[in-house]
């Protein structure tokens, strides 16, 4: 190879290296610049990673610092606790799943009076062993034995139940251990001595209490007996005086004597109401009852002093609300007599209006009834009414002292609305009048819900003439309710110049202005309408001739008249004007029917009881000596071999045996006394009577014993002679004591003839002679 050629081939070896250099240098830059760019990324990122590791240094301070401040502050928190657990004056203890003591306070500790075994580590079971056996605790009637036992079973429960210990020093502690869901156990011993002795304090109170109060009530029963023995003899007196020959000065005097003595038997069941209500012992007695028909009856009641002072009573009963409840009658009767009667001795003139309506819930048959007694009375200053039904809080001024009262009938009233599940409420305006009402929840009996009552078609306009404005709107209301058209007139001009032949029945008070109902009836069938049906509502039927209303052609009917009576007369005679139109004939005239009131238990109708004769002065020996002497002469023995009715009264009081002989002197019996049991037992043998009248309290052997007595010589003959118990005790449960004596019936004194004689009918059998004679009768 030539020079040149091997010149040529250094050359492109040259090139060769000086381009694969060139590359090379290329391929070097390009990895230092990547190079270069790693290591600026490494130590960006080792720059991070320092400050995250110095931020966590910090926060690894920080951590350590505040875990320092936690633990100062638990610290604090368990110091301070532990203070407080020392500070209480009752034990507290922890106990671990083993029932090992961890830790207690003083208290606690102190429960075993400085024994150094009871410490932290001491088991619980120890503890029980070392209160038993030091005496520290007080285990009763228990063995400590049993006592243990019985503890170590509370203990070991899941849930133990609170004990209360007594320990040596008369303290009593009460243990509530609590079982945590790891097995431990807090304790606490919860000094409650003053409490026990606080409860046993009040027991004791509470004994003293109950002790006083029985004393009360036995010092209530004995002067409620003491008083009624001689009330018999001042009530049966009168009562009996009333039926002689008397002056009008003397009846003057024999009424006062009998309206005190009621007024004090009043006063005297008032407070034992009060006191049996006091005492949660009154029991109400549920019965079926007319309502209507209990208003109307009180009505009648106050009816003659109402009409003395010149009131209107008025009834408004609701037309749609039902008559029959089940309810307490006796202590509804009650409420509604202290109201209306405070409503009518409060008031001088005006009216006393009873409003009952309800609101009926057929789904539970109930009714909310209500009864409101409104008055023209005096009223009740507003500072008082807030007072009125307190105890013995009448209202007391100028104007209401001459009313008596004991001042508990609205306390009363109000205890037994309550006891009834209701309430009561007043509303007044001094010197205009009051109103109270009270709402009590009863059941309705089934099927008492009457329809509303029909009127004939032929009596579609009654004409209401009436003084008062407001016994018209309420016959007005309630006609309306049934159809009829009603034109109201004031007084017999009014009426006659209201009067046409449109109108078919006058409906009218008696006491109108003008000359009254009977002047209205009179100018009525003078002026051209002969027939017109009249009805006139009056308070006291017996007033009036019976020949002179028989002649005007009037009905009668009582005011108020309870609205069954009133819409059964209005039918009746509406139903006499349709025959009248039909019947070719006319009907012949019916007499006229006067409602005769009825007479409360007891109440004598004086109009009708005819006199006796009266009697020189005399001693009560000596009247009772010439009553023994001079008996009635009897009756003729009938033919039919029938005998006389024996009644035996034992009595030890001389004046009721008077009071007794006299109420039955007309009667056709054969009467005998025994002074006490002892005679009563005897007589029954020889005597054999048919009828007992049996006092409770009698000397050497009481009414009760005497009975049983009596029941003791009936069981061997098999015989069975009614007993009728006369006696003063009228506190509640003394009849069931007297009955379960043996006794049949039960009367409290004072004894009223009317119920005396009744009781005697009650036992006449077919063997016995015609025991009521003419003037008994």
């Amino acid at each position: 190879m030539s020079l040149a050629d091997k010149l040529a081939e250094e050359r492109r070896a040259r090139l060769a290296a000086e381009r694969l250099l060139e590359l090379k240098q290329a391929e070097l830059s390009a990895a230092n610049r990547k190079l270069g760019r790693h290591a600026l990324a490494l130590t960006k990122q080792i720059g991070e990673t320092q400050a995250e590791v110095a931020t966590v240094r910090d926060e690894n301070a920080k951590v350590k610092s505040d875990l320092s401040q936690a633990n100062e502050k638990i610290e604090t928190a368990e110091r301070r606790l532990w203070h407080s657990i020392q500070a209480f004056q009752d034990g507290f203890a922890f106990f671990d799943a083993d029932s090992r003591l961890i830790g207690a306070n003083t208290a606690y500790l102190n429960l075993f009076d400085g024994l150094e075994e009871a410490a932290p580590g001491i088991s619980y079971m120890r503890i029980l062993q070392i209160l038993t056996d030091e005496g520290l605790v007080n285990t009763g009637e228990m063995k400590p034995d049993s006592w243990r036992a019985m503890m170590s079973e509370r203990w070991l429960s899941m849930s133990p139940e609170p004990v209360v210990i007594q320990m040596w020093d008369d303290r009593y502690l009460r243990l509530i251990d609590q079982r945590g869901h790891g097995g431990d156990v807090v304790s606490l011993a919860l000094d409650i001595t003053t409490s026990v002795n606080y409860e046993e304090e009040l027991r004791s109170a509470r004994e003293r209490a109950e002790a006083a109060n029985r004393a009360k009530s036995a010092f209530l029963a004995n002067m409620s007996h003491e008083i009624r023995t001689p009330m018999n003899g001042v009530v049966g007196m009168a009562e009996l005086l009333n039926d002689t020959t008397l002056s009008d000065e003397q009846k003057l005097y024999a009424n006062t004597i009998k309206n005190s003595g009621e007024a004090l038997l009043v006063i005297i069941n008032d407070v034992l109401d009060y006191s049996k209500i006091e005492a949660d012992k009154l029991v109400l007695h549920e019965e079926v009852f007319d309502l209507e028909r209990c208003i109307h009856e009180i009505v009648m009641l106050l009816q003659p002093t109402a009409r003395d002072k010149g009131l209107t009573i008025l009834v408004d009963y609701d037309l749609f609300l039902p008559t029959q409840f089940v309810g307490d009658p006796g202590r509804i009767r009650q409420v509604l007599t202290n109201l209306a009667g405070n409503a009518v001795k409060f008031t001088n003139e005006g009216h006393v209006t009873l409003r009952v309506t309800g609101i009926s819930n057929p789904e539970e048959g109930t009714c909310a009834v209500h009864c409101m007694i409104e008055d023209t009375g005096i009223g009740i200053p507003v500072e008082k009414i807030d007072h009125v039904f307190g105890e013995f809080n009448q209202v007391e001024d100028e104007r209401n002292r001459k009313f008596e009262g004991t001042g508990l009938g609205l306390a009363i009233s109000r205890r037994l609305i309550e006891l009834m599940k209701g309430e009561i409420w007043v509303e007044s305006d001094e010197g205009k009048g009051s109103c109270f009402g009270f709402r009590i929840p009863l059941p309705i009996v089934e099927g008492s819900h009457a329809g509303t009552p029909k009127l004939p078609q032929s009596l579609r306009h009654i004409l209401l003439v009436d003084y008062s404005t407001l016994n018209s709107e309420i016959l007005q209301r309630q006609l309306m309710l049934l159809g009829v058209e009603t034109t109201t007139a004031d007084s017999v001009s009014d009426a006659l110049s209201k009067m046409n032949d449109g109108i078919d029945l006058i409906l009218s008070d008696h006491a109108i202005s003008g000359g009254g109902g009977l002047e209205l009836a009179q100018q009525l069938r003078q002026g051209g309408w002969p027939d017109a049906p009249m009805v006139m509502l009056c308070s006291n039927p017996h007033e009036y001739n019976a020949t002179d209303i028989e002649n005007l052609n009037i009905d009668l009917l009582p005011r108020p008249t309870p609205r069954g009576e009133l819409f059964a007369k209005l039918e009746s005679l509406g139903n006499g004007l349709l025959d009248k139109q039909d019947a070719s004939a006319p009907a012949e005239d019916q007499p006229p029917q006067i409602e005769q009131p009825q007479l409360e238990m007891g109440q004598i109708d004086t109009d009708r009881t005819e006199t006796q004769p009266g009697c020189a002065d005399q001693t009560l020996e000596e009247a009772y000596a010439a009553d023994n002497a001079s008996a009635p002469p009897l009756p003729d023995p009938e033919p039919s071999g029938a005998r006389q009715m024996r009644i035996l009264a034992a009595e030890d009081n001389r004046t009721n045996q008077l009071v007794f002989r006299k109420m039955v002197k007309d009667l056709n019996i054969e009467l005998q006394f025994a002074n006490n049991g002892v005679e009563a037992v005897a007589l029954y043998q020889s005597f054999e009577p048919d009828l007992v009248f049996m006092d409770i309290s009698m000397p050497e052997m009481d009414g009760k014993e005497a009975t049983g007595e009596i029941r003791k010589l009936e069981a061997l003959t098999g015989r069975h002679v009614p007993i009728v118990a006369l006696t003063a005790h009228a506190m509640t449960g003394d009849s069931d004591g007297i009955l379960a004596a043996g006794l049949d019936h039960y009367l409290t004194k004072p004894l009223r003839k009317a119920v005396i004689l009744e009781r005697i009918l009650q036992h006449v059998s077919e063997g016995f002679q015609e025991v009521e004679t003419t003037s008994a009768a």
